[in-house]
């Protein structure tokens, strides 16, 4: 670990952690499309957002220096943080969050935490895609990967995708460079066991390059957690088929990152 060693001056590590989450729903008719779409829209608000982010910079022990904040019509958000380094690099393993702690949100020195909200509907097949891309970027010990789990429970995604990257160097007391200063092989390795449960998780990883990816989708499919103002015992069993095949289907394209030929 980098803190047990003496530096020649600054960390000068930068360490990049993103997300992209997505919610999917069935909608049957036009005004519960847009009635949905108003509902995510409220429920993502830059408000909602800006305390998500400040419960990220409390957890990886970063100060605020500034906010920005944005929401769009018709709709979506964004928030930016700026912050300052306060914290020291995280060991390999799982970390615990308190859902009741305080938060608090803002831009850093030299780093920044960044959400934005994209919601979204096909006319046609009533499938409803709310997608929300986060970045949290430190320089210096500080790391993103403390936050992990808190962002993954904070939004109840169908599918993320998670990118982690470090950048740069720092030197020891020798001139020897260091070019990460904590153990990882997988940013599973600090995902907690009850999400690891709930998703099916696939890796792609550079290890030379210090860059990690792993994607996630939830393993049991249950229709009527995807149905907006509307349970499955309200549809024929056809319909129940058509539906569950168009909400796998947008799923696995997400997933997989490729478009699936027409099943039903």
């Amino acid at each position: 670990m980098i803190n047990k060693l003496k530096l020649h001056g600054f960390n000068n590590l930068t360490k990049t952690l993103s997300f992209n989450l997505y919610d999917i729903c069935y909608t049957k008719t036009i005004e519960d499309r847009k009635a949905y779409i108003e509902y995510i829209d409220e429920e993502y608000k830059a408000p909602k957002l800006t305390e998500i982010l400040q419960k990220v910079t409390n957890i990886i022990g970063a100060k605020i220096l500034n906010i920005a904040v944005q929401d769009y019509d018709p709709q979506g958000a964004s928030v930016t943080i700026l912050i300052c380094e306060e914290s020291s690099p995280p060991k390999s393993g799982v970390y615990e969050y308190e859902l009741n702690n305080p938060c608090i949100v803002g831009h850093l020195d030299k780093s920044h935490i960044t959400v934005h909200t994209y919601p979204e509907y096909h006319p046609d097949n009533g499938v409803c895609t709310f997608r929300a891309d986060i970045d949290v970027s430190t320089c210096g010990e500080i790391s993103p990967l403390m936050a992990l789990n808190y962002l993954i429970g904070s939004f109840d995604a169908d599918i993320i995708t998670m990118d982690y990257k470090v950048r740069g160097f720092a030197r020891d007391y020798t001139g020897k460079k260091l070019f990460i200063d904590h153990d990882i092989s997988s940013i599973q390795n600090y995902i907690n066991k009850e999400f690891i449960d709930i998703y099916q998780m696939i890796d792609v990883s550079v290890y030379q390059e210090n860059i990690f990816h792993t994607k996630c989708k939830v393993k049991e499919f249950n229709l009527d957690t995807y149905l907006f103002n509307l349970n499955s015992e309200e549809l024929s069993k056809p319909e129940i088929v058509q539906i569950s095949g168009r909400l796998k289907k947008e799923i696995d394209e997400i997933f997989y990152g490729t478009n699936l030929p027409e099943i039903f």
